[in-house]
C-alpha cells in the first residue's frame, strides 16, 4: 500500500532543498552581518502562549493535542511568541537591546493554496529593548537588505497603528472594541467596519474620519492628512512615524506611505509594515512579510519591554526565488576507480576510497558504490555537473599518481596526490 503525504505538507527534491538553502544561507548572512544572532525554539509549545495573546479562537487553526502527561500543547503556528517566551525564561539580562533572528518551521490548520501551507517556514529578526524610530527604521532596511541579497523586487509600505488607536480614543471608544476595529481594518471589510462603529455609538463623524484616515497613500499624504486635521500635531505617533520616515531615507529605503495597514493582532502599538511582490507571481496573496513594534514580554510574565521585528513568509519567497542552475559553477569530484573485468580489483577500490578521503577534507567529493564501468561513472559525473573526475586504476597505483580529468574542457593529466588535490583547491575555492 502506498502511503501519501499528509494534506497541506510538502516533499522537497533535491534541487529544491538546494534553492531553499541557498537562499536560507544568503539571509542569514545579511542577518549576521547587521548583528543579529541565530535562535532557535521548540516546534511544540504549551497551547497557552498561543491563546494568551490570540484568544481560545486560534485553537481552530493550530494543531493543538493532550500529551501523555495531560498537558496542552500545540505545534507552533509562528515564532514571535516563543521567541518573547525564550527572551522572558532565558535573555531578559541580556543587553539591551537583544538582537537575534530565526528560521524554523510552524504550522497551522487551514485550507491550502497557492504558497500557503499547513506546514510552512517563517525566517524572521527582533530587535528586543526597543522600538524606537531607529529600530522601527533598521528592522525595515533589514528586510529590505534581505529581500535584495535573494533578487526580489517588492514594495515596502509603513502604517503606524498608534495613529489609528489614538483617534479611536479621543472619541472614548473602548478598548476591546477599539481591537475589533484594527482586526476590521487589517481584513479590508469596510462595510463591515462602519457597520460596528455604528452599531457601538461612534459618531459619524468619526467614523468618516477614521475612513479618510486609513486611505492615507503616498509620498506627502501624511502631511496633507495633519492638514486635513486628521492627525494631531502633538500627536506622539505622528511625530515618531515622521521621524521613521526621515531614516528610511537614510538607509535608501524605497516606501509607501499606507495607513491602512493594522496587522490585526492586539500586540502591535506602533510601527506597521509588510512588503508585497511586484512580479504578480503569487497572484492575490501577494505580501511576503510583515511586521512591526509590539509588547508582548509583560504578557508572558516579564517586564514590559518594547520590542520590533519582522518576519518572511520562507516559502513564499522560494515561490519566486530564481535560482540559474546552468550559471552555477561545477562543484563535485568524482573519484572514479577504473575495475578491470574477471580481475581483483580491490587495490584499486582501496585507493580510490583513501583519494576520496584526502579530497573530502577540501571539497565535496564522490566515489562509485554500484561497481559501474568507467565510461557509466563518467557519464554519472557529467550528469551530476561534476568539476572534475579522478582515476584510479592499475596504472595509476603502479605510478603512485591519479588521472585527473576536467570536465568542462576534456583535459586530462596524471600526477601526484598532493598535485590533484592543489589543482582543484585552486579551481574550485
Amino acid at each position: 500500500m502506498r502511503i501519501e503525504r499528509a494534506r497541506g505538507t510538502r516533499d522537497f527534491l533535491p534541487r529544491e532543498m538546494r534553492k531553499r538553502r541557498i537562499m536560507e544561507a544568503r539571509m542569514r548572512e545579511i542577518a549576521e552581518r547587521w548583528g543579529y544572532e541565530e535562535i532557535s525554539t521548540p516546534t511544540f509549545e504549551l497551547a497557552e502562549l498561543f491563546t494568551l495573546k490570540s484568544g481560545d479562537a486560534i485553537l481552530k487553526e493550530m494543531y493543538e493535542f493532550e500529551d501523555k502527561g495531560g498537558r496542552h500543547l500545540a505545534l507552533r503556528p509562528e515564532l514571535t511568541a516563543p521567541v518573547i517566551r525564550m527572551y522572558v525564561n532565558e535573555l531578559k539580562m541580556a543587553s539591551k537591546p537583544t538582537k537575534v533572528y530565526y528560521i524554523g518551521n510552524c504550522f497551522r490548520y487551514e485550507e491550502p493554496q497557492k504558497a500557503r501551507y499547513r506546514e510552512f517556514w517563517q525566517f524572521g529578526a527582533e530587535i528586543i529593548g526597543s522600538d524606537s524610530p531607529e529600530a522601527q527604521a533598521e528592522i525595515i532596511a533589514l528586510a529590505h537588505a534581505i529581500l535584495q541579497s535573494v533578487g526580489i523586487t517588492a514594495e515596502v509600505h509603513v502604517g503606524h497603528v498608534g495613529l489609528l488607536r489614538e483617534r479611536l480614543r479621543a472619541a472614548k471608544v473602548e478598548e476591546e472594541r477599539i481591537n475589533t476595529v484594527m482586526r476590521l481594518i487589517d481584513k479590508g471589510e469596510r462595510e463591515e467596519l462602519i457597520h460596528f462603529m455604528n452599531e457601538i455609538g461612534v459618531e459619524h463623524h468619526v467614523v468618516d474620519e477614521l475612513l479618510r484616515l486609513i486611505d492615507v497613500q503616498g509620498e506627502d499624504a501624511l502631511q496633507a492628512a495633519q492638514a486635513d486635521n486628521l492627525i494631531a500635531s502633538a500627536s506622539p505617533a505622528f511625530k515618531e512615524l515622521e521621524m521613521l520616515l526621515e531614516l528610511l531615507t537614510y538607509y535608501n529605503v524605497a516606501y509607501t506611505l499606507n495607513l491602512g495597514i493594522a496587522r490585526g493582532l492586539d500586540y502591535y502599538t506602533g510601527m506597521v509594515f509588510e512588503i508585497y511582490e511586484v512580479d504578480g507571481s503569487l497572484g492575490a496573496q501577494n505580501q511576503i512579510c510583515g511586521g512591526g513594534s509590539y509588547r508582548l514580554a509583560a504578557l508572558f510574565g516579564g517586564d514590559d519591554v518594547p520590542s520590533t521585528g519582522f518576519a518572511f513568509g520562507f516559502d513564499r519567497l522560494a515561490e519566486i526565488f530564481r535560482l540559474d542552475e546552468h550559471a552555477m559553477p561545477r562543484g563535485d569530484v568524482v573519484v572514479v576507480p577504473v575495475r578491470e573485468r574477471d580481475q581483483d580489483n580491490r587495490e584499486v577500490v582501496k585507493e580510490a576510497i583513501q583519494v576520496a578521503s584526502t579530497l573530502r577534507e577540501f571539497v565535496r567529493t564522490q566515489v562509485d558504490v554500484m561497481n559501474r564501468s568507467l565510461s557509466a561513472q563518467l557519464s554519472y559525473a557529467n550528469a551530476i555537473r561534476a568539476s572534475f573526475a579522478v582515476l584510479v586504476g592499475k596504472n595509476e597505483l603502479k605510478e603512485g599518481k591519479v588521472t585527473v580529468r576536467d570536465l568542462t574542457t576534456g583535459m586530462q593529466e596524471r600526477m601526484s596526490l598532493e598535485d590533484c588535490v592543489g589543482r582543484i583547491r585552486a579551481t574550485l575555492r
